[in-house]
């Protein structure tokens, strides 16, 4: 669960509403909230704050965070080695962001230095990552420890095609924010997994044909405070097609 598809309410109910559908793993959203209303960054909160999080987390069973974002890097480094310790503190393994292109040369050199991940999100058109080519071209050269977190509803939003978005970044996505949507119009909202336009048991296959090892993120912008029951279908639809795909894999000799 991406704590930014429960950003109505307290990150503390957020946790137990995810714990509730089974769900075992988060990602943290670049902000959080106590009261469901005021947002504050997650990676400058205090460390009593950070306490309180941890306790829910292992309260509600949650056994990991794999990732935090999307945050802000930038040119300035103590304001990222700021982040970058933050995750470490955290146990989060990927930061997700936007960086600038004139800020990568630093990125890679703090996730060198941090063994920490640094996936490219992207939004929508006009945001300067929205076509995967650009993702690409910025990782192009660069560690292994950069590449995409693949935001597959907003492709849709641009007006891409997910799968091929998918096989043109072949070995360079680190996670997801997964969605299936209407339509592919940037008016177009989530619904739940396997019901809309986004072909989303054709990306899981792709991501199969791919090795891919990474975490997929519910990401559902859609009927906010109402959603849990939504979400349950795309978790179901997860679980039964991930069934489904292990089941053609060659048995262990």
């Amino acid at each position: 669960m991406h704590s930014y598809t429960l950003k109505s309410f307290p990150i503390e109910e957020a946790i137990d509403k995810s714990a509730g559908l089974g769900l075992r793993y988060m990602s943290l959203s670049g902000s959080v909230s106590w009261d469901g209303k005021v947002r504050q960054n997650t990676t400058t909160m205090s460390e009593s704050d950070w306490g309180r999080i941890q306790r829910r987390l292992t309260e509600k069973g949650i056994v990991g965070l794999v990732n935090i974002g999307v945050v802000s890097l930038t040119t300035n480094e103590a304001s990222d080695r700021k982040i970058f310790e933050f995750a470490r503190k955290a146990g989060v393994d990927t930061l997700v962001a936007e960086p600038p292109p004139e800020a990568l040369d630093l990125v890679e050199q703090l996730c060198k230095e941090y063994q920490i991940k640094v996936a490219i999100h992207n939004h929508p058109k006009p945001s300067h990552y929205w076509n995967p080519q650009t993702v690409l071209d910025a990782v192009r050269g660069r560690s292994p420890l950069m590449g995409s977190c693949a935001d597959v509803g907003h492709w849709m939003r641009s007006g891409l095609d997910p799968l091929e978005c998918l096989k043109l970044l072949e070995g360079r996505v680190v996670c997801l924010h997964f969605k299936d949507l209407t339509e592919k119009d940037p008016q177009a909202h989530d619904v739940p997994w396997g019901t809309g336009k986004s072909n989303v048991r054709g990306l899981m296959e792709e991501l199969k044909r791919q090795h891919f090892h990474g975490a997929y993120c519910i990401e559902y912008e859609y009927h906010w405070e109402t959603s849990l029951p939504e979400i349950a279908e795309c978790v179901r639809f997860f679980n039964d097609t991930c069934a489904e795909l292990a089941a053609d894999l060659p048995a262990e000799k």
